[in-house]
């Protein structure tokens, strides 16, 4: 019995170890499966993760690519917009005086991005999950789930305080950004009253003439659009030349760098960078040259237009940038356009449908940089500082080169050498080895270094300063030197020259290229007639014409380039047409022009070798010396007796290219057209280097067709650099 009941207790001991150790096991593998399965939900979240960062990497990628797409778009959108200068000023608004009268338009504040607050942060989008049950009671699982949550709140309130700061750097760029706007409203509305009193000064002085008027209203017409691309200047210079019915323009245009240095933009994956393609130097340089044409283009359109009373007889447009001269590390203004038009020639372009360079250097025979970039310059034709500004003391008489100040001299020497082509500076007073003004030829084959000298003298040079040229410019490495003097030379300086490159230039000869070129000079009291030497006989002293003006009986009237006159019915019945040097020979040539600028057949060139046309209606006369200064050539022109295919008689002159001489050689020239009954008028064409063959003038009909029509004498002095040949193909002769 005993043994029974020992044996029974033990079996109930026994069974209460068996489910002490069931339930701990049971507890075991319940923490070893709630680690698994956190384990596999970290794996799952590792997983998410992995996936996340990657579609993370690529958006990251294409919005890197993106952007360079964008940032291409907007180099492409640059350059669409600087080779539309010219067709985006064509649809503005025409400028007139009531323009300035109108109220400012001051549109309302737009604060734009800066309107809208920082959002603050979410908080919800911080919160950890909660742990499940089982994950609870794992010790390790409630460590990292403190630790995230943790994290969390940290995150939330640096993005909290971040987005606050944020928020008040926001309000305080709105703050500046509404100060500018106040002050800048505020300018508008002044500068509207301004106008507005502006416009009113400027009527009352228009109608009393005033030449200062007109340039003020022309400058202030060009600088009224405000819809010229970004980073163009709109400066300039406007001169009114009354007497000509020509202004005269010198604009800034925008630099080089106005074109974009980078083509495009590309994103590299594998440096996570953005990479710049460069655009090469040729396109540059195009979009560059066009730019410039489409400048000079747009505000010749913009004169023409806001000249709504017909002032402009004609426009002279000078192009320039401001660039260092390498010599001096001085500023200095390089012009890279230059053109003169008249109206009449610019109307009958239809801008819409042009080449800005073919238009600018073909059509209207302008001079566009062939190197804007570096930057070359181009000879001009007339200066608005040139005009108007012959006399320092307020008087009309050109300045005494006897009496005028030493540096003035050498600065009016050095403007002279510009007009005529090349790129000049002037030396200082002392320490300048015997050289007063450097001039420099750009051209890489006829070009080089020329040393000039300037001698101020009453007395004939002596043969000393003539030798010690010679030294000066062998100690410069010069190409040539060239000494001018407001005297004059003796026979052994003359022949001291002989074969050497160097030229003398006198008193007479000296104030010749003055007034060719459009500049100021005198040699001693106005009441003095000037010698004659260098001069042709018939070239007289005139005054300058008046579009439209008829000439008196006897003494021509001088025309400048571009100018026109109308020619009085009764001269019509024999045009004698003469042509006179005292430098090389030039051979005189006519041609019998149609309405397009071209001649019917060779029968209407009238040259040496055919010196009729017409039935005797244009006649040449052979050559004839002016006694000893120059020779001279002539022409008989009976506009009546011309067919009405007829449209223009182009008067032309060209050097014998054979010899390599140039206009350059054309010393004291002018042309003279007298009629038949007696009245006259002369222009004295330009001296320039770069070409051998040059229209000098034209005839014109005026209103062809309509009983309106009259002959118009246009004076031109622009050519050619190949010559005779050159003159004939521009008019549609056939040059075998």
């Amino acid at each position: 019995m005993a043994r029974r009941r020992s044996s029974g207790v033990l079996t109930i001991l026994a069974e209460a170890q068996r489910q002490q150790a069931r339930q701990q096991e049971a507890q075991r593998r319940a923490a070893v499966a709630a680690q698994r399965q956190y384990e596999r939900e970290q794996r799952e979240a590792q997983r998410a993760a992995a996936q996340g960062q990657k579609e993370a990497l690529r958006a990251y990628q294409q919005g890197r690519e993106a952007d360079a797409a964008r940032r291409t778009a907007e180099l492409d959108e640059r350059v669409a917009t600087l080779r539309g200068v010219l067709q985006s000023g064509l649809g503005g608004p025409v400028f007139a005086l009531a323009n300035l009268q109108r109220p400012a338009v001051v549109p309302p504040f737009d604060p734009g991005p800066l309107g809208v607050p920082v959002p603050v942060p979410d908080q919800t989008r911080y919160l950890v999950p909660p742990l499940t049950g089982l994950q609870a009671m794992n010790p390790t699982a409630r460590r990292q789930y403190d630790e995230q949550a943790a994290h969390a709140r940290a995150r939330f309130e640096q993005d909290w305080h971040a987005a606050q700061a944020a928020d008040q750097q926001r309000r305080q760029q709105l703050d500046r950004y509404r100060a500018q706007y106040e002050a800048w409203a505020a300018d508008r509305r002044r500068a509207a009253t301004g106008h507005a009193e502006q416009a009113v000064r400027l009527a009352a002085e228009l109608q009393s003439g005033s030449a200062a008027a007109v340039a003020e209203f022309f400058e202030t017409a060009l600088g009224w659009r405000e819809d010229w691309p970004e980073g163009f200047p709109q400066d300039c210079v406007t001169a009114w030349d009354e007497a000509a019915g020509q202004l005269v323009v010198d604009w800034r245009l925008p630099g080089f760098e106005v074109v974009p240095e980078t083509a495009r933009y590309r994103y590299v994956k594998s440096t996570d960078q953005e990479a710049e393609v460069a655009r090469s130097a040729t396109e540059r340089k195009a979009v560059y040259r066009e730019v410039l044409a489409q400048c000079a283009l747009r505000v010749l359109a913009e004169l023409f237009l806001a000249d709504a009373d017909g002032r402009l007889a004609s426009v002279v447009f000078n192009g320039y940038v401001e660039a260092v001269d390498p010599a001096t590390g001085r500023e200095e203004q390089r012009y890279l356009v230059s053109v003169a038009v008249e109206r009449a020639v610019f109307g009958a372009v239809a801008l819409d449908r042009v080449e800005a360079i073919d238009c600018l250097v073909d059509g209207l025979q302008g001079r566009l940089s062939a190197r804007p970039e570096k930057p070359e310059a181009v000879r001009t034709e007339r200066l608005a500082e040139a005009v108007g500004s012959f006399g320092a003391d307020g008087s009309d008489e050109d300045p005494d080169l006897f009496e005028m100040d030493p540096l003035e001299f050498e600065r009016l020497l050095a403007e002279l050498f510009r007009r005529l082509g090349y790129q000049t500076r002037t030396t200082e007073r002392s320490g300048d080895d015997g050289v007063d003004v450097i001039a420099e030829n750009p051209d890489p084959i006829t070009g080089g270094l020329f040393v000039i000298q300037a001698k101020r003298y009453r007395k004939t040079v002596s043969p000393t300063a003539v030798r010690d040229l010679d030294a000066t410019m062998a100690h410069f490495g010069a190409n040539k030197g060239i000494l001018v003097t407001t005297s004059g030379f003796g026979p052994g300086s003359r022949r001291w020259v002989e074969g050497k490159p160097l030229t003398l230039i006198d008193g007479p000869m000296l104030v010749q290229l003055l007034k060719e070129n459009g500049l100021p000079g005198r040699l001693g009291p106005a009441t003095l007639s000037l010698p004659a030497q260098n001069v042709p006989a018939h070239n007289t002293p005139a005054q300058a014409a008046p579009a439209g003006a008829a000439a008196p009986a006897g003494e021509p009237v001088l025309l400048t380039p571009g100018a026109n006159v109308v020619l009085p019915a009764a001269e019509l019945a024999e045009l004698t047409v003469r042509f006179g040097s005292a430098g090389a020979e030039a051979d005189l040539t006519l041609l019998l022009l149609t309405a397009d600028g071209t001649v019917r057949g060779d029968e209407d060139f009238v040259f040496y070798h055919q010196p009729g046309a017409e039935r005797g209606a244009v006649v040449l006369h052979p050559r004839q010396s002016a006694g000893g200064e120059g020779t001279t050539e002539s022409a008989a022109v009976r506009l009546l007796a011309l067919p009405a295919a007829v449209h223009r008689v182009a008067v032309s002159v060209n050097m014998d290219t054979d010899t390599g001489a140039s206009c350059a050689e054309l010393l004291g020239a002018t042309l003279e057209v007298r009629g038949a009954a007696g009245s006259a008028w002369a222009f004295r064409p330009p001296a320039d280097p770069a070409v051998s063959a040059m229209l000098v003038a034209e005839l014109y009909r005026h209103r062809a067709g309509t009983p309106d029509e009259v002959w118009k004498l246009r004076a031109v002095g622009q050519g050619w650099s190949d010559g005779l040949a050159g003159l004939a193909r521009a008019h549609g002769v056939q040059v075998s």
